[in-house]
């Protein structure tokens, strides 16, 4: 660009802060004209301008923000294609800008730096590749040298800390030296900057990850360590907070390397800041212990796997959690008495961090935390001051997950009666605290919670409460939910799979659910989540119903379906966006709980209701098509799933008015959770229509086939499509035969899939491709073979797959990363291709890494893999006996 045209650029680049919106509009616009010109140009021509110590600082500020938005995207799908856009500028454009945007660092008047900004932008792309190697020498050198200004050190730092956040730490590994090294000066004690102290710390929080191979080594760790320890003690808040989260991140990231500074110096600096007047440094020190919390619980569970296996755990817990426990403890107490009135919900403070360490602490020291806690409820449940005993109940509430049952039971009866009194509490955070507390009790004590001695009573407190303030009342919804499904647990059962006759709160059961529909339909349902708990506890409650609630349950099914009809009436009158999501919202939560109730519906009374409910799903398919409500969409289609399993084959009544809307959910493949469901629900009804689904089996194969080839559809449908192929042909037999050559090549191809195994959600995506692939076999096979003892015609055009079906389990007997979903599935293919094909397979099954997989199988905690496992080498073995003794 000339001088003219940066002369333009710089009064356009002072119109996109005006606001005035032509003005806006109109610089937005010149920007897009002049990238669609001439990109490199206008990205040099940029960088200039932000160099320009003679430009306003709003001038230079926009010019980076400008620069980032050529140079990054928010959009993921977009990100390569931005990446490669600046690698193909040319290597001139390329430099210049760099050097620009280098030279920039320490001239800016504003904070953050843009500079600093757009370095780790263009970082990101090209340091992972091998370029712009001079980058971090440069970088340290800015902060080492004696002759930068306190500014250039501040703005590099930033820089740097960027740059950590958001590269690949291998990337850095090798840089790891230099940039310690840059980032320690910058946090020394004798630096007078604290501006230069605060980006140091921060970088030095970002850097930890690829640092390891310093803190493996003694001397450079001490060092480290000291540095850190130092700058907790800055008088500055912003220092001392960033020095306490390089703490907290530490003790994550090498726990193993801690025991020479805990005693010496971590604890007592964090038990400082955890008493701390300013809230910032007291979330700090709480979160240090929390964060050791979970470290030692994940400790402890790896020391009862090793011990299973009856090999030494790897790394072993010092237990600093128990250890320090008669100190934390107090400490956290104090937090607990720091609760606002009015607490923003959003807001992370103190108390709710204390509340959440004292949970943590209780899980990891168990039995240990009581003696420490119960002095301190007993002392303050009925303080005078609200906040006193608001921390008692917190506290109470904090320890009943962690140590046994057996210890907390009594301890539990006895307090009851003061718990259910609370709740008549004058300050409506004791009382929300109070119906949380006895929440807590219902789910993780239920013995207690259903005593005939204080059960009545706990019940009225609980009505009661269903009326007191939304935040009460929705922690009252959770109590009940806990409450209905520790009745059912208890209850006497004839068989395990029956609903029990009756339970403990039969006599009360019809009165709660009044009262929870009631609740439903509060004013201020809107508030602290309400009207969705109370449905939600609606919801539990029907689940967790016995026979003699039967009539009840019926009656609410019949309420549900009235308020759905109402709500689809109501559509005439939404008027903006917020009344659309408040009637989405309301749609949703009437499925769910329709879903809930059908459940529990006898089948013979489903067809009374069943046109009802059929027509008001289809009203709301049509709908939500119209107004693109995913959501509504995928809880309409679950609920259409639960009808299927109820009506069974008395589905097809609906399935042509039905089947567009399947089609349709089939084909949303922007929405990947409606098309999810599509594809499961067409496993429902596959297993629900049998060999009626003949009928509709080619039009729905065909947009299965569509959506696996289609790149677009998202990775989490996929396995399931593969699993909807075994269910279709255990629908329809053998008239699958004319999809059989197409499928077998596709399972053949989705079989062989490779992925990038250092990415553990790609390795799930593996696992869940491969069984998907498994139970399409398994219901190819059992649906061809029919109820037949010889082997159908159509089974016989299997035959020819079967070798290349042993060979796909064999590579996943072979791969150690296969889960127990891909073993139980491995089982089952195996049981059945011995029941199918007989001893003339048993050659290419009795092979040692199938004979390893089941072993590993028959061992396996879930009965579902054991049992399959255990199944399937019966069949092996009875195979190979025939063979031997036959002729």
């Amino acid at each position: 660009m000339n001088a003219e045209a940066v002369s333009q650029l710089v009064q356009v680049l002072e119109k996109t802060t005006s606001p005035d919106q032509a003005e806006l509009k109109a610089s937005q616009l010149f920007l897009e004209s002049a990238a669609q010109s001439n990109l490199p140009e206008l990205v040099k021509t940029l960088s200039d301008v932000l160099y320009q110590g003679s430009n306003s600082a709003v001038v230079r500020q926009q010019a980076g923000v400008q620069l980032k938005n050529f140079l990054y995207t928010n959009d993921e799908s977009l990100r390569s294609q931005y990446e490669e856009r600046w690698l193909a500028m040319s290597e001139d454009i390329r430099n210049y800008t760099k050097g620009n945007v280098l030279n920039t660092l320490g001239t800016e008047s504003f904070r953050p730096s843009a500079a600093a900004q757009c370095i780790q932008l263009i970082a990101m792309v090209e340091l992972p590749r091998g370029m712009w190697n001079e980058l971090i020498p440069t970088l340290v050198q800015n902060i080492t040298s004696p002759n930068s200004t306190s500014l250039l050190k501040e703005c590099t730092l930033q820089a740097i800390g960027y740059i950590c956040q958001d590269i690949d730490p291998r990337c850095l590994e090798a840089s790891s030296n230099e940039i310690l090294t840059a980032i320690v000066h910058g946090m020394r004690r004798d630096e007078p900057s604290n501006q230069v102290k605060v980006a140091a710390t921060n970088a030095l929080l970002n850097s930890l990850e690829f640092t390891r191979g310093n803190f493996e080594k003694d001397a450079e760790r001490h060092f480290i360590m000291q540095v850190v320890c130092e700058a907790t003690q800055s008088t500055d808040v912003q220092v001392k907070v960033a020095a306490l989260q390089c703490l907290v991140k530490i003790m994550s990231l090498y726990y193993q390397y801690m025991e020479a500074y805990m005693g010496q110096a971590l604890f007592a600096i964090t038990l400082d800041a955890m008493k701390s007047e300013t809230d910032e440094v007291a979330l700090q020190g709480i979160e240090f212990w929390s964060n050791v919390c979970d470290e030692e619980v994940d400790l402890q569970l790896e020391a009862e796997e090793a011990a299973e296996s009856g090999k030494p755990p790897e790394n072993v817990s010092r237990f600093y959690a128990k250890g320090a426990l008669q100190f934390l403890v107090p400490a956290l107490m104090q937090s607990l008495c720091k609760q606002e009135e009015y607490d923003d919900e959003d807001d992370w403070n103190p108390y709710k961090a204390a509340g959440v360490c004292m949970m943590l602490l209780a899980t990891c020291c168990e039995n240990d935390i009581v003696p420490h806690v119960i002095p301190f409820v007993n002392d303050n449940i009925k303080d005078a001051d609200w906040r006193h005993r608001d921390a008692a109940l917190m506290s109470f509430g904090s320890i009943l997950e962690g140590p046994s049952a057996e210890n907390l039971k009594p301890l539990v009866e006895q307090a009851m009666p003061l718990l259910i009194e609370t709740m008549k509490d004058s300050s409506v955070v004791v009382k929300d605290t109070a119906a949380w507390t006895i929440g807590r009790v219902c789910e993780l004590i239920p013995d207690a919670a259903l005593s005939p001695a204080t059960m009545q009573a706990l019940l009225e407190a609980l009505v009661n409460g269903l009326a007191a303030e939304p935040r009460v009342a929705a922690n009252v919804c959770w109590a009940f939910s806990s409450l209905a499904a520790a009745a059912y647990e208890a209850a006497d059962r004839s068989q395990e799979d029956d609903a029990p006759k009756t339970y403990c709160l039969s006599p009360f059961f019809e009165p709660i659910v009044q009262k929870l529909l009631w609740v439903t339909d509060r004013d201020d349902g809107g508030s602290s989540n309400l009207r969705a708990a109370a449905y939600e506890a609606l919801m539990e409650t029907v689940k967790n119903s016995p026979k003699d609630c039967y009539e009840t349950v019926q009656s609410t099914t019949l309420i549900i379906l009235q308020r759905l009809q109402h709500v689809l009436q109501m559509e005439s009158h939404i008027q903006n966006q917020s009344d659309r999501a408040q009637f989405n919202d309301l749609q949703s939560l009437l499925c769910a709980t329709l879903q809930s109730v059908l459940r529990k519906v006898e089948p013979e009374h489903a067809p009374a209701i069943s046109d009802t409910i059929m027509t008001a799903l289809l009203q709301m398919f049509q709908s939500s098509t119209q107004t693109r409500a995913g959501g509504v969409q995928e809880d309409a289609l679950m609920a259409v799933s639960t009808l299927v399993e109820v009506l069974g084959e008395g589905f097809l009544n609906y399935m042509e008015a039905f089947k567009p809307y399947l089609l349709m959910g089939l084909n949303n493949v922007a929405e990947y959770q409606v098309c999810h469901a599509s594809v499961g629900l067409v496993g429902d009804i596959c297993r629900a229509l049998g060999s009626k689904m003949d009928f509709f089996s080619d039009e729905i194969m065909e947009m299965l086939m569509s959506n696996l080839q289609n790149d677009a559809v998202h990775r989490t449908v996929k396995p399931q499509i593969l699993s909807v192929f075994g269910d279709m042909a255990l629908a329809i037999g053998p008239k699958y035969v004319k999809y059989l050559d197409l499928v077998m090549t596709t399972l053949m191809q989705a079989s062989q899939c490779q992925v990038d195994r250092s990415d553990f959600d790609m390795l799930d995506y593996l696992n869940e491709l491969r069984e998907g692939c498994l139970e399409a076999y398994t219901g190819i096979i059992q649906g061809l073979k029919g109820d037949k003892l010889a082997p159908s015609p159509e089974l016989v055009r299997v035959q020819q797959h079967v070798p290349y079906i042993v060979q796909f389990i064999t590579v996943i007997a072979q791969d150690s990363e296969h889960n127990d979903a891909s073993i139980a599935a491995s089982a089952g293919l195996i049981g059945d291709l011995c029941a199918a094909f007989g001893r003339d397979i048993v050659a290419i099954l009795d092979v040692e890494p199938i004979s390893e997989l089941l072993t590993q199988g028959r061992r396996s905690k879930m009965s579902k893999t054991k049992t399959l496992s255990t199944w399937a080498t019966k069949e092996i073995r009875k195979l190979k006996n025939a063979s031997s003794t036959g002729p």
